[in-house]
C-alpha cells in the first residue's frame, strides 16, 4: 500500500471510531473513575498491569483490587504497611500471578511511592530522550531491586508485572500505561509534562502485530520490543507529534479480526478496512 492510501487509511480509522462507547470495554475505563491526578495515576497503573487475557477475567480483578484499596489508591499505597496487606487482598490472584505475587506487586508500588512521590518521577529518573526504553528499563530495574519481605512467597508471576525490553519483551501493558499518562487527546490523560507523544511506543499485543503486517506497518514476525518500536516509527510517518493516535483503533480493529493478514497480503484491495 502506498503512503497516501495508507494515511488515508489510518486517518479514517482514527476520524471513525467511537471512543465514547469503546471505553467501557476497555480497562481505561478504571482510572476514569477517579478525579485527583495522584489516584489516577496509580489505578491507572494497576489497571494497565492486569490487562491481559479475557476482558470479564481482568476487569472483575482490576475492580476487586481497586475496590478494596478503597476511595483513594494512592493514600492507601502511602500508607500501606505489610502486615496488612494479606488482610486487604487475601483471596486474590490471576492467571500467573498468586495472592502472593499481586500482594508483593502492590507493595513495590507502595515502596516506589514512598520515595519518588508519583510514578512520573520514577519513570522519568532514568529516561534518556527520545528513547523510552530507558524509562521503562529504569522503573523495572528499580521495582525488581526492592527487596520483598521473606514472608511473600513470589513466583514468576510477580515478574510477570515488570517486563523489560531488555529482554525483548513487547512491554504492551507499560507501553499502554505511558500512554495513558502522556497523550492528552480522546480518552488518554496526558497528566504527565516530562514525557512527550511522540517519544512514546505503541502498546503491541497480537491484534496490534496482526494488523500492522496486513497494512505493511511491519515486516517483523515476533511481537518483541523491536516489532512495536518499528511499528511506532511508521506510525510517526504520519503523525510525527503523536504516533500513537492511531493506536486505539487499530487494536479494536484487531480484536475484531476483521483485517485478516493472509488476504491483504495476497490483495489488498480485498481488505475490509480500506488496505
Amino acid at each position: 500500500m502506498d503512503y497516501r492510501s495508507l494515511k488515508h487509511t489510518l486517518e479514517h480509522l482514527y476520524s471513525t471510531f467511537d471512543f465514547e462507547s469503546r471505553i467501557r470495554s476497555d480497562p481505561i475505563r478504571f482510572p476514569h473513575n477517579y478525579q485527583k491526578r495522584e489516584d489516577i495515576e496509580v489505578s491507572a497503573l494497576i489497571a494497565s498491569a492486569f490487562a491481559y487475557g479475557r476482558v470479564e477475567s481482568f476487569s472483575f480483578v482490576i475492580e476487586e483490587v481497586l475496590k478494596r484499596m478503597g476511595p483513594s489508591p494512592y493514600g492507601f499505597l502511602l500508607s500501606l504497611k505489610l502486615k496488612e496487606l494479606r488482610k486487604y487482598l487475601q483471596g486474590i490472584q490471576y492467571r500467573f500471578s498468586s495472592e502472593d505475587d499481586i500482594m508483593a506487586f502492590l507493595y513495590v508500588l507502595s515502596e516506589i511511592l514512598k520515595r519518588y512521590r508519583s510514578f512520573e518521577k520514577a519513570f522519568t529518573y532514568s529516561f534518556v530522550r527520545p528513547h523510552i526504553s530507558t524509562a521503562i528499563k529504569g522503573f523495572v530495574r528499580l521495582a525488581t531491586s526492592i527487596r520483598i519481605p521473606p514472608s511473600l512467597k513470589i513466583s514468576g508471576g510477580f515478574y510477570h508485572f515488570f517486563p523489560s525490553p531488555e529482554k525483548g519483551s513487547a512491554c504492551k501493558r507499560l507501553a499502554l500505561y505511558l500512554r495513558w499518562m502522556v497523550r492528552n487527546r480522546d480518552i488518554d490523560f496526558g497528566i504527565w509534562k516530562d514525557i512527550d507523544p511522540s517519544e512514546l511506543v505503541i502498546p503491541l499485543d497480537t491484534h496490534i502485530a496482526r494488523i500492522s503486517r496486513c497494512l505493511g506497518l511491519t515486516s517483523r514476525r515476533s511481537a518483541d520490543w523491536k516489532m512495536a518500536v518499528e511499528i511506532t516509527e511508521n506510525l510517526r510517518r504520519f503523525d510525527p507529534a503523536d504516533p500513537l493516535k492511531y493506536d486505539f483503533a487499530l487494536c479494536h480493529q484487531g480484536i475484531t479480526g476483521i483485517c485478516r493478514e493472509a488476504i491483504c497480503q495476497q490483495d489488498p484491495s480485498q481488505c475490509p478496512i480500506l488496505c
